[in-house]
């Protein structure tokens, strides 16, 4: 009966052990790198606010970008793609647009966010 007891024992230290070996081990990873990505908001404009900007903007003379890409609101520009300083006059009666550029493609006069180069409005006739 002794016999039996140290084996019992004997076990139980073995479990105990491997338990104890199992509840120290340590896996480590390395920390999740996180891209922060900022998009530009639609800039709302009303119809008046348009029709003002488009007006002002297509009697500059500008030379118009070419149209190999199809531009749409929150797509970037290429870094090729020549903005222009919106007229004083616009940025007065439209402040809301004073940090923006623009270009023109097609009859459409798009307004760039030059910080992040996405285009935040699409202005036509």
């Amino acid at each position: 009966m002794t016999h039996i007891r140290h084996a019992a024992t004997a076990a139980a230290l073995v479990l105990t052990t491997v338990t104890a070996g199992a509840q120290t081990t340590v896996i480590t990873r390395e920390p999740v790198q996180t891209q922060t990505v900022v998009t530009t908001q639609p800039l709302q404009l009303t119809p008046v606010q348009r029709q003002r900007i488009y007006t002002t903007v297509t009697r500059q003379q500008v030379a118009p970008a070419t149209a190999t890409v199809e531009y749409r609101v929150g797509m970037r520009v290429p870094e090729s793609a020549q903005l222009y300083t919106l007229p004083e006059d616009v940025v007065v009666d439209v402040p809301t647009v004073r940090s923006y550029r623009y270009m023109t493609v097609n009859n459409r006069v798009w307004l760039v966010d030059p910080g992040t180069s996405e285009i935040v409005a699409e202005v036509v006739n």
